[in-house]
């Protein structure tokens, strides 16, 4: 029988399994978590014959380093990256052929953060509640890949795409995010709503899975004290007593104390996961429907 597997030859600085995520369990306490840029983990899915909601692999950075018991189909798509088998240059954002026992190397990434590596057949981890993914808040799912660490590999069900590359968006030079003021932007003097719509930020290197953080103007609370907890949801601009806002990603806590000045729209978050740190970012405010 095929040994479907594959083996962590070089771990990287984060790589983790990842899906599309196990919605619907805030109630629990236990996040959404999933691919923080899900277009892309979505697009080397369909390179490789995979269905969308396949688990792959997030990479941060420096990529990471495996080696296939079996021939497999890999795409690696994400943040623009170095791609190698055995040593010799391969196509990024294109399915790729690795034999079995081939070293397939993700390099660092040229520009952006997050990688994602899809193989032929998925990453075949068990599910928890649903979903195969690494969630580092709650400790859900496997954890953080480290060096040999051996992932089994589900049956292919689909042939590759026949393509040589397929386009994907550029990691953003400047971070545009829309916001819906609210809940709590009551709590914040009308001079803090300005700058914040209007102000330049920077991602700042402390943010993670978790949550983008920010480095500029602090943002000054018209009421004092802390709210009680209260539900958080993706996208939520969080702000804590530093004044600098925080933008919720997939491994947020579901509830928290401090004012909710805005949400960002879903649809703006996969840039904020390929936002490198010191990227600018613009919070601009959109209307409620």
């Amino acid at each position: 029988m095929t040994d479907r597997a594959l083996v962590v030859v070089r771990a990287g600085a984060l790589t983790t399994v990842q899906d599309e995520g196990r919605p619907g369990h805030a109630h629990l306490g236990v996040p959404r978590s999933g691919a923080l840029d899900g277009p892309s983990a979505a697009l080397v899915n369909r390179l490789v014959g995979n269905p969308r909601g396949a688990a792959v692999l997030e990479t941060t950075l420096n990529g990471c380093a495996v080696r296939p018991r079996s021939t497999v189909t890999v795409a690696v798509g994400g943040a623009p990256c170095p791609v190698t088998v055995n040593g010799r240059p391969a196509p990024w954002g294109a399915p790729v052929h690795v034999p079995a026992g081939a070293l397939l190397e993700i390099g660092t990434v040229v520009s952006g953060v997050r990688g994602y590596v899809a193989v032929s057949g998925g990453i075949a981890v068990d599910p928890v509640l649903g979903s195969r993914s690494t969630d580092l808040l709650s400790g859900l799912g496997p954890p953080p890949l480290a060096d040999g660490t051996v992932l089994p590999l589900g049956a292919p069900t689909s042939l590759p795409a026949r393509v040589d590359t397929a386009p994907q968006p550029s990691p953003p030079a400047e971070l545009l995010l829309r916001v819906t003021l609210g809940p709590r932007d009551d709590w914040f003097t009308p001079e803090a709503l300005r700058t914040f719509t209007s102000r330049v930020y920077r991602v700042s290197p402390a943010g993670n899975r978790i949550g983008l953080r920010t480095e500029g103007p602090a943002l000054e609370r018209a009421l004092p004290g802390e709210l009680p907890s209260e539900g958080m949801v993706l996208g939520a601009v969080q702000v804590p007593p530093d004044g600098r806002p925080v933008v919720f990603l997939a491994d947020h806590p579901t509830t928290g104390g401090y004012p909710v000045i805005a949400v960002v729209r879903p649809q703006d978050l996969p840039a904020a996961a390929q936002a490198a740190p010191g990227t600018p970012i613009r919070f601009l405010e959109v209307r409620r429907r």
